[in-house]
């Protein structure tokens, strides 16, 4: 069973993850596919926030 740092890691890597994909999404106009990742990246970003994780460094989308 992982531990509690190796569960954090995976789900800061998804968010980071999510994260280039919008933005990759953003710049080609893919609405739909920004939209779906968005859902994604609340999810994430929720999880994070619960575990404490500071995320002022890592969240470039800021939404």
């Amino acid at each position: 069973m992982p531990n509690t740092i190796e569960i954090a890691k995976d789900v800061v890597d998804q968010f980071q993850k999510v994260q280039r994909h919008m933005e990759h999404a953003k710049e080609e106009n893919a609405t739909k596919t920004y939209e779906g990742l968005k859902q994604d990246y609340l999810s994430l970003k929720a999880i994070l926030q619960v575990a404490g994780v500071n995320l002022t460094d890592i969240d470039r989308i800021k939404e």
